[in-house]
């Protein structure tokens, strides 16, 4: 699908909710299939993501009842463990389905063989497979340690595994299977990741042991969760689009509502807030598991470039292009450093990034790992490709809002992995 944006004929201006988080979604169904018990699911997000990850538990056994963007029953299989599925898991565009599901399944004995679409199946699994392995699950994959991937699950035993990578996906599927394994299994991250999977477990029963200035976490198997009452705040790495749209388009203000506001998610505000971006982030609410609260962005103050530094990225991983077209009116260079991650997601998004803004007339400049973008420039429209790749969507579709002429976007549908609607939203 084709869509065309052009340049908002006024300021963008409103208060919104956006969709439930997707990293939270995914595993509030993942912990609920796991559990003892029914938990029943709020606010869980309605996209191609989740429903992968859905579809995924019912194959093997969970019953799944209600609606997905309402309220959601998740009857889980607890101690008997997952069925065999008939057949393949087919696991879409999702990495946060294939690589927690790894984990979910490490330790029962069934086999399974999951797959997933040309992007996907694209992906690095081996950062994965390579830890569950240690831990006494078997994988056969794809040459090159992609998907397909066929595994059985195994007695586990647990490690102490040092991730080369600061990733919640690695960390959170290690800490599964140490649901499964004999003794204490421990992660210790380079720079801290997304702590969804520490804060959302103790939820389900589960204890967490943190050491959060060592980036080191734990849990002590064999334990089985327990089913919960859970309501899925809303997504900041989707707040992030029509915020950075109104800091870009004259006059507008957006306020985005019940927004997630856990530290490790929330550094794109922090980078916002030193370019001297007019934004601000209220707590209204902490449940037991996450901070909750209000976001409001403003167009009219002047803003600086700044750098991006390794340690920061993590943080604000799926924000970068964004971030990226937010730069282009910021005066100086805005640098990207320790961004090569980007290369391994849905696409190569640090190139294409950089071959999109440098169509909208920007000058970018890129490396293996870093990415400069000079501003203020006067951005043009032009005819890009998402690659199907739901962030270059909604990234594009911000610049197309403050560029002059039309953009065209194909594959826009791309959007639907994370935001059914983000079209209507951003008045496309």
């Amino acid at each position: 699908m084709r869509q065309v944006v052009t340049q908002a004929a006024g300021p963008l201006r409103g208060t919104m909710r956006v969709p439930g988080d997707k990293s939270l979604s995914h595993r509030a169904v993942l912990f609920a299939a796991m559990a003892e018990g029914t938990s029943v699911l709020t606010g869980v997000l309605d996209s191609a993501d989740v429903r992968a990850t859905i579809a995924a538990v019912s194959a093997l056994g969970a019953r799944v009842e209600g609606d997905i963007g309402a309220v959601l029953r998740v009857t889980g299989w607890g101690a008997d463990g997952p069925s065999t599925p008939a057949g393949r898991i087919d696991c879409g565009n999702s990495g946060t389905t294939a690589r927690l599901l790894m984990g979910v399944l490490a330790g029962w004995p069934v086999q399974v063989t999951l797959t997933g679409d040309d992007s996907l199946s694209q992906r690095p699994m081996a950062r994965v497979t390579e830890p569950l392995a240690r831990m006494g699950a078997t994988f056969e994959t794809a040459e090159g340690g992609t998907l397909p991937v066929t595994m059985r699950g195994g007695a586990l035993i647990g490690i102490d595994y040092e991730s080369p990578v600061a990733s919640a996906q690695i960390k959170s599927a290690v800490l599964l299977a140490g649901l499964r394994a004999r003794g204490r299994t421990i992660v210790t991250e380079p720079a801290p990741s997304r702590d969804h999977t520490e804060r959302l477990l103790p939820e389900f029963g589960i204890e967490v042991g943190r050491e959060p200035e060592l980036d080191l976490c734990w849990v002590e198997g064999p334990a089985v969760p327990l089913a919960c009452d859970y309501a899925v705040p809303a997504d900041p790495s989707s707040a992030a689009f029509p915020l950075g749209a109104a800091l870009i388009v004259p006059g507008s203000e957006v306020v985005c509502t019940g927004v997630l506001l856990n530290p490790t998610r929330i550094g794109f505000l922090l980078v916002l807030a030193r370019m001297g971006a007019d934004v601000l982030a209220e707590i209204t609410q902490r449940d037991s598991a996450e901070f909750v609260g209000d976001i409001t962005a403003r167009f009219g103050r002047e803003m600086e470039a700044t750098l991006i530094e390794p340690d920061e990225v993590p943080s604000l991983i799926d924000e970068v292009p964004l971030l990226a077209v937010v730069a282009t009116q910021a005066h100086g260079t805005t640098r990207f450093e320790g961004v090569g991650e980007l290369r391994v997601k849905e696409s190569d998004r640090l190139q294409a990034v950089a071959d999109a803004l440098t169509e909208m007339g920007a000058i970018v400049r890129s490396g293996a790992d870093w990415l400069e973008v000079d501003g203020p420039c006067a951005l043009r429209g032009a005819a890009l490709d998402s690659l199907g790749d739901h962030r270059l969507a909604m990234a594009y579709a911000v610049a197309g809002r403050a560029c002059d002429g039309e953009m065209s976007i194909e594959r826009f549908e791309a959007v639907d992995v994370s935001w059914p609607g983000f079209g209507e939203a951003l008045a496309l």
